[in-house]
């Protein structure tokens, strides 16, 4: 059985737990990052990889895979161990303070300090109804390559953000966009909204998808007006389903964290109520939380320094200026 021995195990390989391997290498602590996606970069790399992002300080704005390569590249020097397609099963104190994390492919990795920067956890798009026979046909819950709809006409469904992110990455791409939303309010950023509304995409509201058109591959829905029930068939190529994400905590449920909702509960040291586990990132909680990138580096710090005395009590929470 594979063994690895470390001071802080990081569990969640997204923004936040690569930027808290490059500070913890900083601080001279060796670094194991497990996450159960084959790949660095969590919900970025896997959902958005070539959406743009506008807050992240220093990156008026930053595709998603870019910002993942610049994490990847800035932790890089203090050698990391990477344990991807792994989901950390089982997590038991030892006696000395110590911490012995299982994965579900039977690795252990003995660690000194844990920092859960989970994200949502384990996720699952929400389907389209009656949309499986086309999943892969044309019928897609994220775009991980903008050019798979170059000149298509393409349909979206959903009014969140990453429907309207979508629908604006793919303008200059797509022949034709379509948005439709089974309301006339919208989830997302309200910027987002109306840059659509002024862009080439049109905007459907009231409108949900009735049935899905094709033999071998996607060429057509019957959308309809859930308030009169008018129907009309668009002719399409392209479907991108972007109604959201069911989340999942799994194995976490079961380490005796604190837990509200689906979020990991912290202290203003980011610790959990199970001392010298940490979190950091969209699965904490606290009061007045803000889930944003940018906020979960900040956290992902504080939580390193931190963890930092947990392993060394001589150790100073604040370790100077990282400017040299």
């Amino acid at each position: 059985m594979p063994r690895h021995e470390v001071d802080l195990t990081v569990i969640g390989a997204g923004p936040s737990g690569l930027y808290a391997a490059y500070y913890a290498g900083f601080r001279g602590l060796k670094v194991a990052l497990l996450d159960s996606l084959p790949e660095p970069g969590g919900q970025v790399s896997a959902l958005y990889p070539e959406k743009m992002i506008y807050d992240v300080a220093g990156f008026p704005a930053v595709r998603g895979q870019e910002l993942i390569d610049r994490l990847v590249e800035q932790a890089a020097p203090y050698d990391p161990t990477y344990l991807l397609n792994q989901r950390a099963e089982d997590l038991e104190k030892q006696e000395d303070g110590s911490f012995l994390v299982r994965t579900h492919k039977d690795e252990e990795v003995h660690t000194r300090s844990v920092l859960i920067t989970g994200g949502i956890g384990t996720f699952t798009p929400r389907p389209l109804p009656d949309g499986d026979a086309f999943e892969g046909r044309g019928l897609v819950y994220f775009v991980p390559k903008l050019d798979v709809m170059q000149d298509k006409d393409v349909l979206i469904v959903g009014g969140g953000d990453s429907a309207f992110d979508w629908a604006l990455n793919l303008e200059d791409i797509a022949r034709s966009i379509t948005i439709i939303h089974r309301r006339d309010r919208f989830r997302a950023h309200e910027d987002s909204v109306r840059r659509v509304q002024e862009s080439t995409v049109e905007l459907k509201t009231f409108t949900e998808v009735a049935q899905i058109h094709g033999d071998e591959e996607v060429e057509g829905v019957t959308i309809f007006n859930n308030k009169t029930d008018e129907r009309e068939t668009l002719k399409v190529q392209g479907v991108v389903a972007a109604l959201g994400f069911k989340s999942d905590l799994g194995p976490l449920k079961s380490w005796d964290i604190e837990i509200d909702g689906r979020n990991v509960v912290v202290d203003t040291r980011m610790e959990t109520n199970v001392e010298g586990v940490f979190a950091a990132g969209d699965i904490t909680e606290y009061e007045g939380k803000v889930r944003l990138i940018s906020v979960g580096f900040g956290e992902s710090a504080t939580a390193v320094n931190n963890a930092a005395v947990y392993i060394d009590p001589d150790a100073k929470v604040f370790p100077g200026h990282s400017s040299g």
